[in-house]
């Protein structure tokens, strides 16, 4: 099923609105990928993320539609609310568009959502701090190295 446009273009509207105002302006031109990839990450996903909430809600697919906005904001170091706070805004979308009879469902499958985007950027937020530990390493590993040449 595809998505509404209205019920879309509001979620995204209201998407970018989290975001801090010196972006907004930029994520809100357009959805280029790579003009804008902020832009067309949000635009991309959600869509798909739409989609699968009218549909069967696949784990595989959802997660994926994910990937790329609970990246964004795991390196834009918010919190876990802000980061899963999205996917609340839509319930109050479908109900304003009195669109809950295309969603079945629609208050188990956003919590469900919810949980999979906090299970994500919690996941996203290990892997970044992994990274920064090995930078850090290699970082007094080098270090290391040129005092014991010097």
């Amino acid at each position: 099923m595809r998505a509404p446009a209205a019920i879309l273009d509001a979620w995204i509207e209201k998407t970018i609105q989290i975001y801090p105002e010196q972006a907004r302006n930029s994520i809100s031109r357009g959805g280029e990928r790579f003009r804008n990839p902020v832009g067309f990450t949000v635009r991309e996903s959600l869509a798909k993320l739409l989609q699968e909430l009218a549909g069967d809600l696949d784990a595989v697919r959802t997660s994926e539609a994910l990937d790329g906005l609970v990246r964004l904001r795991a390196v834009q170091d918010c919190t876990p609310a802000e980061a899963v706070c999205f996917v609340f805004l839509l319930r109050q979308i479908i109900r304003e568009h009195d669109a809950r009879d295309q969603f079945p469902d629609l208050d188990r499958r956003i919590d469900e959502l919810a949980l999979m985007t906090f299970d994500q950027y919690v996941k996203c937020r290990e892997d970044l701090a992994l990274v920064r530990i090995n930078e850090a390493k290699r970082a007094l590993s080098v270090r290391q190295r040129t005092r014991d040449c010097l």
